[in-house]
């Protein structure tokens, strides 16, 4: 009979408990939202609530479990937070000094600041349906030539803030590139670089140790090139000495400040331009 009791009383209040548990984790949706959006946001809540709690089965760890960073213990939905095609694996520790092993239809991946020195052929060989990288403020100083070309839905790639001396050969969809504060010289970008880009419409190098302009494609609307070494610039820079009807509306923002070059020596080389480039004219 006591054990009857026991148990009558117990079952009641267990399930009192996890509804409290339940309110208690549902007031850590951050704002108001309605209906669809708050059971959307809930459930990516308690996905990634899962994935961080998640631990290799017995029969050794899932594809989208395996160690980043070389760390045999951590996989990396324990180190970062994989929301549904997103993984954030922002600062890591214990540090994270390669590519992670990314869950399959890994969309965008934010691996920021932290500690990845090189980038493989293999790292993104089986993730063909990235559309967006940042790698930005790491020590990337060296990116195998083939390592992007696989991915050709990616749409954006951030590897600002880094020790690039050379750029790889780039995905032909790229809408955003951002190679900013690194030390990129002119010989380290092929002279086709970018020329194959016809989606291109921003284009981040500054901070560089560039000596010239790089060819800039039609579609880029945005070039920032400050605070490099560019010296000249000639009249097949931004426009063409063979067509003097030749006209660039697309480019409306170009930054040359901060470079030896003083622009008010070529003042027929921008002619084709609806703007001036931002820079020293004396």
């Amino acid at each position: 009979m006591k054990t009857l009791f026991f148990t009558c009383m117990l079952v009641p209040w267990l399930v009192a408990a996890s509804a409290r548990t339940f309110n208690h984790d549902s007031q850590l949706i951050p704002g108001s939202l309605p209906g669809s959006q708050l059971s959307g946001y809930f459930s990516d809540y308690l996905k990634s609530r899962r994935a961080r709690r998640a631990l290799p089965t017995a029969d050794g760890p899932d594809d989208s479990l395996i160690t980043a960073g070389g760390d045999a213990d951590l996989p990396t939905c324990l180190l970062c937070v994989c929301l549904t095609g997103s993984v954030y694996c922002e600062e890591v520790s214990p540090d994270m000094t390669s590519i992670p092993t990314l869950p399959k239809e890994t969309a965008y991946l934010y691996a920021r600041f932290n500690k990845i020195k090189k980038i493989k052929n293999k790292d993104f060989s089986d993730i063909v349906t990235l559309k967006r990288i940042d790698l930005t403020g790491n020590l990337i100083s060296e990116i195998e030539d083939g390592a992007f070309s696989k991915l050709t839905l990616l749409e954006e790639l951030s590897l600002s803030e880094n020790r690039l001396v050379k750029l790889p050969a780039l995905p032909a969809k790229l809408t955003s590139f951002n190679a900013n504060h690194n030390m990129l010289r002119t010989k380290g970008v092929k002279a086709n670089a970018f020329k194959k880009l016809t989606k291109l419409v921003n284009l981040y190098l500054a901070d560089n140790m560039l000596e010239a302009v790089p060819h800039i494609p039609e579609s880029v609307r945005i070039l920032h090139l400050q605070n490099n070494n560019i010296t000249d610039v000639n009249v097949d820079t931004f426009c063409r000495s063979n067509d003097t009807y030749y006209l660039r509306p697309s480019l409306s923002e170009v930054r040359l400040d901060g470079n030896p070059v003083v622009l008010s020596k070529y003042p027929d080389n921008f002619t084709c331009m609806k703007v001036l480039p931002v820079g020293k004219y004396r």
